[in-house]
């Protein structure tokens, strides 16, 4: 009987030993399951929910609009702010360039000055009996005034500055909502049929498995580019409202001046228009966990015709053209009867991508996987060559 038990007990040893590596396994399988959106429950804490449909390419050569070098980028030894490419951008840019830098600079070299004097001309040596002065009127009022002049000077553009990015757009604004996630963003055009996208930081090729997308030079910089870049026209006012579903995040674009806090349970707003076509990037400004410094920002800023084909080859629509489709305005639109409100007019036709446009190669000859546990979810087609 002692026999028996003994067996019986090695025998479950033996079970529970070379059983490990299946469940192990089977843990494993568990924990790389297909995640709930919006949920962080995942091993990889850059998951996000799944993209939208792939893009339609915006340029007529097939290929995917490159960025520019210096420009909407960090540049290695730039000196000063990036170029800016908004009304409230370059006016910052010309306050600092024009009133901060000289005014910190002069001020910078008079102290210094008035320091480098005073320890020569005042030391123990020179004075040997010390001055008992208790004041003196006129320096005491220049000492007064300067500093509040200085002040003025600084204040008064700083005060217009800011009224002017919180002033409210005009009609007719594109509204982009911007929703900070750990570690993801993800966007929405309300005025244009609910047009969504999920945006993530392509990693580097030596980072994910073959036949997955990776960052090239034609997605921007490392650090930057994000497989889905949100678009919007340029020449039109943009209003930008930002939340966050998890906790605080800062949607920072450089180039637009722009740095809006995202805070759970509130909207924040501003308005720019962006008066150059091109790409831009940036970056998560707010300390939002473990991954926070791989939240970038793209932003592809086309005609508004371009615009137009774009949001309705995602699906969408633009206002004014409800009316003549049967559709309800979205909200905050006037009522137009079809014969009061014209057709959305483009530029140039719209050729949509092909099915396989939209998918790059990679080098070693298989089509990428679109693994959302990667954060590697590509939309955009690479450039001929690539």
């Amino acid at each position: 009987m002692r026999m028996t038990g003994f067996l019986s007990i090695l025998a479950a040893a033996v079970l529970a030993l070379t059983g490990a590596p299946a469940l192990a396994a089977t843990a494993a399988a568990a924990n790389t399951a297909e995640p709930v959106p919006m949920a962080n429950t995942t091993s990889d804490p850059a998951i996000a929910p799944k993209p939208t449909p792939a893009d339609p390419i915006l340029t007529a050569t097939g290929a995917a609009r490159a960025p520019v070098e210096h420009v909407g980028q960090p540049t290695d030894g730039w000196y000063g702010v990036q170029t800016q490419v908004t009304k409230t951008g370059e006016e910052a840019r010309s306050f600092h360039d024009n009133i901060l830098v000289p005014l910190i600079t002069v001020v910078s070299l008079f102290v210094l000055a008035l320091l480098a004097y005073t320890v020569i001309r005042f030391r123990a040596k020179a004075n040997p009996v010390p001055s008992k002065t208790s004041h003196n009127t006129l320096v005491e009022v220049i000492w007064t005034l300067a500093p509040v002049a200085i002040l003025v000077a600084i204040a008064v553009p700083s005060i217009r500055l800011l009224a002017a990015q919180f002033a409210p757009p005009p009609k007719g604004a594109v509204t982009l909502k911007a929703t900070g996630n750990q570690w993801y963003w993800s966007y929405e055009y309300p005025d244009h049929g609910g047009v969504t996208l999920t945006a993530n930081m392509l990693k580097e090729q030596s980072e994910v498995q073959p036949g997955q997308r990776y960052r090239t030079p034609a997605d921007g910089p490392r650090l930057l580019a994000a497989d889905n870049r949100v678009v919007l026209p340029v020449g039109v006012p943009i209003r930008l409202i930002s939340t966050a579903a998890d906790v605080i995040h800062s949607w920072a674009m450089p180039a637009f001046w722009i740095k809006l806090d995202a805070v759970p349970g509130r909207l924040n707003e501003t308005s720019f228009t962006i008066e150059k076509p091109g790409v831009y990037f940036g970056q998560c400004s707010e300390l939002c966990g473990a991954r926070h410094a791989y939240m970038p920002i793209a932003v592809e800023a086309v005609s508004p015709a371009q615009f137009a084909a774009w949001i309705r080859a995602k699906g969408g629509t633009m206002p004014g053209a409800a009316a003549q489709t049967g559709t309800t305005p979205p909200a905050g639109l006037p009522q137009m009867s079809p014969a009061t409100v014209p057709a959305a007019k483009t530029d140039a036709p719209f050729q949509p991508a092909p099915d396989n446009a939209t998918t790059p190669v990679a080098v070693n000859g298989t089509a990428p996987a679109n693994e959302r546990q990667t954060g590697n979810t590509g939309t955009l087609s690479q450039p001929s060559g690539q």
